[in-house]
């Protein structure tokens, strides 16, 4: 190899920033005269070796410039020393050029002569390479970011102190190993795919997230934020990887934990919604278990003490053990775990030692992280379902007891069998909430059957138990308390004996719902029997009526309609007080609303009645109704209006049967608000008077 070249190979092997510049090599012997000239030179100044050997090196410095600065460096070196500096060039286009030299003399062994070589390169360039190799040296050096330099293999040739920390590893571990080597316990496989992917294509990856354990902190899962970007050589081919990563753990758990929390804060939200809507004890207790599966657990049971399900009191004695009643269960089917546990519906019964037993007693959540059979032990004494459960993948476990009003009601169980970890304090504390949440809807569900049970009983035994009419009449009723949706309400009928065989036939709907409404309407029709013994006219009745309710604590309303009807004649004298009219079914089949003035409820006041006066023929009928029955969600009332006189087109047919027609056909399954109905056929069979 020629010597120009082996030393020019020489520089550019030694690195740093005079590895990275194009550096011409010129030599000259004792005198100063060039007897060598590279091809880096000839690029550098635009000579041609032919035009600059056997010339004195001085005539190649810019002729406006200053000489004695080069002359200097040359005579330097001459004298045996090693020199750098900044000299004005001449170049053959005839334009000054700044360069930085260095001069160093060297034995010819040919002429057996000291010569001097000239390594020369292009000052600017030598001073932004120089400063941005003092950047990267400090940037790498004092960065607090790892960085890493990896050849094309993916090995690491570098790595900065910020790294070695990270990793726990100098950075002799490092080099000349891969990722995998050196970092065994995290994700290296797909960090390295995207580093491949790096080299092949050339676009920077950023933020990739790098997970696992390192020997700085053997015992944690970290998290780092990692960019890599590809170094390519002057013709843009990969020579290797800058990689930088940043320690974002702690900044991920922020944002897990706070992840959770909303998370946590919606499913609160949604039980919010979906429990206890209903107030039905059984379907509170499965909506609970639904909600919970599959955000909190895998199977969910729900227990609730069976004293409560029976509608008694939910006082418990723990001294004897318990008895609970499976009332919530998920998943209903597809679960080798719930498949295991007892269906719904079935009574389970507990010693007082048993866990169940004593997760009550204490009123705390009773959690085993981790289940196994030292754990299930205490447990499998009293039965074999735990050791079952262990076999199917139960891996966590926990009872939350049910407590509303410091009472307690039953619990909640959850299982966990997925690998998403057991369940922890921060489970326990969600849970425990929900288990609240439910235990109130649990509660007022009893407390609302009760009361449901408590007005249905009070609604039944104020309305007429014997209703016996008068020669004339035929009657038939009936009344159906609302569904358990919904409230009982302050439905009554009632058909009361007048002088001169005389009846009057009347209907109430109390405003409200429950006890409070219920005790109104017994008022109201205690005080409607006592003044029509008094043969009292149907207005001052009614005004009667309104200073009843005017008298009640808290002011109520209530529709009414009082018909005085003569079987002998077939008059009937009609008052309404914002109650739906009456209808009519002649014999030969016609069939109406009666027209009469609607009046206001009865506690509104301050306005007066009017009684409306019709004839009707022998066998006809009246359907006197409230407004349950012919009211319903997105119908129109005039709509079911018709329908219910349709209904009434066959008129001879047997009264109940006619009353059973009218609850089937208009009255869904599942009835919003109490209905009353009284059907009445007037004076069939009896002769008319003689005028």
């Amino acid at each position: 190899m020629p010597f120009e070249e082996l030393i020019s190979g020489a520089a550019q092997d030694a690195g740093g920033w005079l590895g990275a510049l194009p550096v011409a090599l010129v030599a000259t012997s004792g005198d100063g005269t060039i007897v060598r000239w590279s091809y880096t030179a000839q690029e550098l100044l635009g000579y041609t070796p032919p035009q600059v050997l056997g010339r004195h090196i001085a005539d190649l410095l810019h002729p406006g410039a200053d000489r004695s600065l080069g002359r200097a460096l040359w005579e330097t070196a001459a004298t045996g020393r090693g020199v750098m500096g900044t000299v004005t060039a001449w170049h053959r286009d005839g334009h000054p050029l700044e360069l930085e030299i260095w001069a160093c003399p060297v034995l010819d062994r040919r002429h057996g002569a000291s010569a001097v070589l000239v390594f020369a390169a292009d000052a600017h360039a030598t001073r932004r390479i120089r400063g941005s190799s003092a950047v990267w040296d400090g940037l790498f050096a004092r960065s607090p970011v790892g960085i890493a330099v990896l050849d094309t293999q993916l090995r690491f040739l570098q790595v900065n102190p910020a790294l070695e920390a990270m990793n726990g590893l100098t950075e002799s571990a490092h080099v000349g190993r891969r990722l995998a080597e050196v970092l065994p316990e995290v994700n290296a496989g797909e960090i390295e795919e995207a580093m491949g992917q790096l080299l092949e294509s050339g676009v920077p990856v950023l933020g990739l997230r790098q997970t696992g354990r390192t020997p700085a902190d053997p015992e944690d899962d970290r998290v780092w934020s990692c960019s890599y970007v590809r170094v390519e050589d002057p013709g843009n081919q990969p020579i290797g990887v800058i990689a930088s990563l940043v320690d974002i753990t702690e900044q991920q758990r922020d944002h897990t934990e706070a992840e959770a929390g909303r998370r946590r804060l919606a499913l609160l939200s949604e039980a919010s919604v979906r429990i206890g809507a209903s107030l039905d004890l059984e379907r509170t207790a499965q909506e609970l278990a639904d909600l919970a599966v599959p955000h909190v657990a895998d199977a969910v049971t729900v227990d609730v003490l069976d004293t409560l399900s029976r509608g008694d009191e939910p006082g418990m004695g723990l001294a004897g053990g318990i008895a609970l009643r499976r009332l919530g269960k998920a998943p209903l089917t597809g679960s080798a775990v719930t498949h295991i546990l007892a269906p719904l519906g079935r009574t389970l019964t507990f010693p007082a030692a048993a866990p169940y037993t004593q997760a009550l007693a204490d009123r705390q959540p009773f959690l085993i992280t981790h289940l196994d059979e030292r754990a299930i032990a205490p447990a499998a004494r009293y039965s074999a379902k735990p050791t079952q459960l262990l076999k199917t993948g139960v891996h966590s476990f926990m009872m939350v007891p049910l407590v509303a009003r410091d009472v307690v009601l039953g619990v909640a169980t959850f299982y966990r069998t997925r690998p998403v970890g057991p369940f922890g304090p921060d489970d326990a504390t969600l849970v425990s909430e929900l288990a609240a949440r439910a235990a109130i809807s649990i509660d007022n569900a009893r407390l609302y059957q009760r009361e449901h049970e408590t007005a249905v009983v009070l609604q039944r035994s104020m309305l007429p138990q014997h209703v016996t009419p008068p020669p004339g009449i035929e009657i038939a009723h009936r009344y159906l308390p609302a569904s358990d949706v919904n409230e009982v309400g302050g439905d009554w009928y009632d058909v009361l004996p007048l002088t001169g065989g005389r009846a009057a036939l009347l209907i109430g709907d109390v405003m409200g719902h429950g006890i409070a409404a219920a005790a109104v309407m017994g008022r109201l029709s205690a005080t409607v029997r006592a003044l029509a013994r008094l043969d009292m006219p149907p207005t001052a009745l009614l005004h009667h009526l309104e200073a009843t309710l005017a008298d009640l604590v808290e002011p109520m309303l209530a529709t009414f309609l009082y018909i005085v009807c003569d079987p002998a004649t077939g008059h009937c004298s009609i008052t309404r007080a914002g109650h739906p009219p009456p209808a009519v079914a002649e014999p030969d089949g016609t069939v109406y609303l009666v027209k009469t003035p609607p009046g206001v409820p009865l506690g509104v006041g301050g306005i007066d009645f009017t009684t409306t006066d019709i004839t009707l023929p022998p066998g006809s009928l009246l359907v006197l109704y409230t407004d349950g029955l012919i009211e319903a969600r997105s119908r129109d009332i005039d709509a079911r209006l018709n329908e219910l006189t349709r209904l009434l087109t066959e008129p001879q047919r047997p009264l109940d049967h006619l009353c059973d027609s009218l609850i089937t056909h208009l009255v869904p399954a599942s009835a919003d608000d109490d209905i009353a109905l009284l059907a009445a056929r007037i004076g069939k069979n009896m002769p008319r008077p003689h005028v």
